[in-house]
């Protein structure tokens, strides 16, 4: 028996990277907690899929780093949905693996444009519908990348370290207005995202974790859940931690 049945009866979710990995697992469990979620993804066939799965859910096919797609989106979904009380923003790629130096620039651009840019997008085009309804719960998904850094990895880890800074401000510009705003850094963990990296960059990452796994992505949707309820009432503009005991501060 899921003792968190209809914690989100009649809540609405916008989940960005909600076709597979983190955003699919959370899906899962806010509709099975009573929620309504309209998936945001750039993959057609996955989202098909995912909303199958889910037995019907409102889609959008997009690119978020697309600024006017992604306000088009918000809007449809605003309709679809009736309203916007959650948003979680767990579209993300990678990048390349090489030293700085190295670095693609066209892989830098694109690592900012979706990681960053486009979670800004998605949070400018939510808030005004969740600031006209006085209520709504934003969960930004950042990386224990973007606390400590890893190497090889200087755009993912900016991109996510830019997310941590953005999440802070916008908590605390919402602060008083019944929108929270908090981010999340998860180690890695077991997910699609990991087949674009090279294996030796994923040991690396799993060396790391001082409980000597990678995660799941069921322990971090639990940790979003909770920051995604009306239960998460006092704590905004901060970060939540599933990282194995790798970064605890």
């Amino acid at each position: 028996m899921n003792a968190y049945a209809g914690r989100f009866a009649g809540r609405s979710a916008v989940i960005t990277g909600g076709a597979s990995g983190l955003g699919l697992a959370v899906a899962r469990r806010l509709v099975a907690e009573g929620g309504r979620v309209a998936l945001w993804d750039l993959n057609p066939d996955q989202l098909a899929l995912a909303a199958n799965a889910l037995g019907g859910a409102h889609t959008e096919q997009l690119d978020v780093s697309d600024a006017a797609a992604v306000a088009r989106a918000a809007d449809a979904s605003a309709a679809a949905l009736g309203t916007i009380d959650i948003l979680i923003c767990s579209a993300g790629i990678t990048g390349a693996t090489v030293p700085v130096h190295e670095f693609p620039l066209d892989s830098w651009a694109r690592v900012i444009d979706i990681n960053l840019n486009g979670l800004f997008y998605c949070c400018r085009a939510v808030v005004p519908h969740m600031l006209a309804n006085g209520y709504g719960r934003i969960v930004n998904v950042a990386s224990v990348a973007g606390k400590e850094g890893n190497p090889n990895a200087s755009a993912y880890s900016a991109s996510k370290a830019g997310v941590i800074g953005f999440t802070k401000s916008l908590g605390k510009e919402l602060a008083g207005k019944g929108v929270i705003a908090n981010a999340l850094t998860p180690a890695t963990f077991e997910s699609p995202i990991l087949s674009q990296l090279p294996p030796s960059q994923v040991e690396y990452m799993r060396s790391k974790i001082p409980m000597g796994r990678l995660g799941e992505a069921e322990e971090s949707a639990a940790m979003i859940l909770f920051m995604a309820s009306e239960e998460c009432s006092f704590t905004t503009a901060s970060t939540f931690d599933t990282s194995g005991g790798r970064t605890t501060y």
